[in-house]
C-alpha cells in the first residue's frame, strides 16, 4: 500500500539476515533497503521520515499458500460464472489472516470442471484485484495413482499421457503454476519435459514411485513434492521411496501440514531436521473461515472438527486452517526456532516457484511477529500502512 511519506522500520529481525536490521520503504510502499542497524542509521534523514521501532520483533513477507483448495464454503473445482464473486472475498479473507499470494488448487474433477474452473479463474486474474494475489493454479491431479489417491475421486482419474495432459489444460496452460503427479503412470518419460517447456512446476504426490522412479522424474525437471507423508510410501530403511529420493536430491523442495494430523509432530521433526528444501502449506478446503459442521464436497459430504475434515468413511481430506496456523504449531510444538518456521510459510514457498524471499525492490507488504517469552506464543499482525 503506498504511504504518505517514507519510513524506515528498525530493530527488526528478518527471516535469513543476521542481527537487527532496518527496513527502508518509499513512499510508494516499496522496500528499498534491508540494512544491519548501527552506523547507518546516524545518516542525517529527511523531516518527513517516519520511524517504527518494532524492538526485536520479526518482520517478514506476507504467507504465500500454494496448496489450498478452497474457502468461505466455496471449493475451487466448483467455480463458475455465478460464484465467481466469491473470489475477491476470499482474496480480502485470506489476505486478513496474513497470506499475500495462493495458488487456488483443483483437486482431481471431471476435465468440464477443470475448464470451466481454468476459465473463471483467468478472467479474474485479468484486472488488478485488491487483498491477497492468486499466483497462478495448482491442478492436485487428475495424473495421481489410484492406490494413493487418498480424497480423490476414482472416476475422474486419467492416464499420465501428454494428450491426457493437453486435454485438461485446454487454452489455460498459460495460469496453471503448479500440478501434482505420480511418475510412475508416465512409461514414456515425456511428460514431465513436456510440462516443464510450459514452463509450469511438476509437484509429486498421490504417487507409489519407488526411489529409483522419482529420482528420474527429479533428472526429468520435477522439483516438489506435495504434502510430505501423505499418499506417498512410508519412509522405510530399505526403500527410500519418493520421500526419501526427495529429501537427498538437491533442489527439490517438499509442501507439508502442520496440522498435527496429516503428521505427528515428531515426525515432522524429523523431515525438519533431515531436509532444508520445505515450505508449508496449508490443504485448506472450502470450509475454511466457517464453523466446525458438515459440508458438501463435490458430490460428497465432509465433516470438519477442531480443524480437520475427513469423509464419511474416516478418510482425511485436509484442513480448515489457515496457512500461518501451521507457523505458530511448529513454535508450540518445540519443533523449530521462530526465524525458521516464519521463513518456512513466507520466503520457501516462494523460494519453490521461484520468487524471491524478502529483499529490497519487493511491495512491503509486511508481517509483524511478536515472540511471548512468558506464554510462549507467536503472534502476527499485518503492518498495514505504517500508521505509529
Amino acid at each position: 500500500m503506498p504511504n504518505s511519506q517514507p519510513i524506515k522500520i528498525i530493530n527488526a529481525r528478518v527471516p535469513g539476515y543476521q542481527d537487527l536490521q532496518m527496513l527502508s520503504v518509499n513512499q510508494e510502499g516499496i522496500i528499498e533497503q534491508i540494512q544491519p542497524m548501527g552506523t547507518v542509521f546516524k545518516r542525517v534523514s529527511p523531516p518527513s521520515l517516519q520511524i517504527l521501532d518494532v524492538a526485536g520483533d520479526w518482520i517478514s513477507l506476507g504467507g504465500v499458500d500454494l496448496q489450498i483448495n478452497g474457502a468461505l464454503g466455496l471449493a475451487f473445482p466448483d467455480l463458475s460464472v455465478e460464484n465467481s464473486h466469491l473470489l475477491e472475498k476470499i482474496n480480502q479473507f485470506l489476505w486478513d489472516v496474513g497470506v499475500d499470494g495462493y495458488l487456488p488448487t483443483l483437486v482431481t474433477t471431471s476435465v468440464e470442471n477443470i475448464q470451466r474452473s481454468l476459465a473463471v479463474i483467468a478472467d479474474f486474474i485479468s484486472t488488478p484485484k485488491t487483498g491477497s494475489q492468486i499466483l497462478g493454479v495448482h491442478l492436485e491431479g487428475p495424473f495421481l495413482n489410484y492406490q494413493k489417491r487418498g480424497a480423490h475421486p476414482a472416476k475422474y482419474l486419467l492416464p499420465l499421457t501428454i494428450d491426457e495432459v493437453k486435454r485438461v489444460l485446454g487454452d489455460y496452460a498459460h495460469i496453471v503454476k503448479v500440478i501434482t503427479l505420480a511418475p510412475e503412470l508416465d512409461s514414456t518419460g515425456e511428460v514431465i519435459p513436456y510440462l516443464r517447456s510450459l514452463g509450469i512446476t511438476i509437484s509429486l504426490g498421490h504417487s507409489q514411485a519407488t526411489e529409483v522412479q522419482a529420482k528420474q522424474a527429479f533428472e526429468l525437471g520435477a522439483t516438489m513434492v506435495t504434502h510430505a507423508f501423505n499418499a506417498m510410501p512410508p519412509l522405510h530403511h530399505r526403500e527410500p521411496g519418493l520421500l526419501g529420493a526427495a529429501i537427498t536430491h538437491p533442489g527439490v523442495m517438499c509442501g507439508f501440514i502442520a496440522d498435527g494430523q496429516h503428521i505427528t509432530p515428531t515426525m515432522l521433526q524429523i523431515l525438519l531436521r533431515a531436509s532444508q528444501g520445505l515450505f508449508l502449506v496449508s490443504d485448506a478446503l472450502s470450509p475454511l473461515g466457517l464453523p466446525d459442521g458438515v459440508y458438501p464436497w463435490d458430490s460428497r459430504e465432509i465433516e470438519v472438527k477442531n480443524g480437520t475434515a475427513r469423509l464419511p468413511d474416516g478418510t482425511l481430506s485436509g484442513t480448515t486452517l489457515p496457512l500461518l496456523v501451521g507457523v505458530q504449531n511448529l513454535i508450540k510444538w518445540g519443533i523449530c526456532e521462530v526465524e525458521t518456521a516464519i521463513a518456512l510459510a513466507t520466503n520457501a514457498p516462494r523460494q519453490a516457484i521461484g520468487l524471491p524471499g524478502i529483499s529490497p525492490n519487493q511491495k512491503a507488504n509486511l508481517l509483524r511477529w511478536h515472540w511471548d517469552q512468558q506464554t510462549k506464543e507467536l503472534n502476527s499482525m499485518r503492518l498495514g500502512n505504517f500508521s505509529v
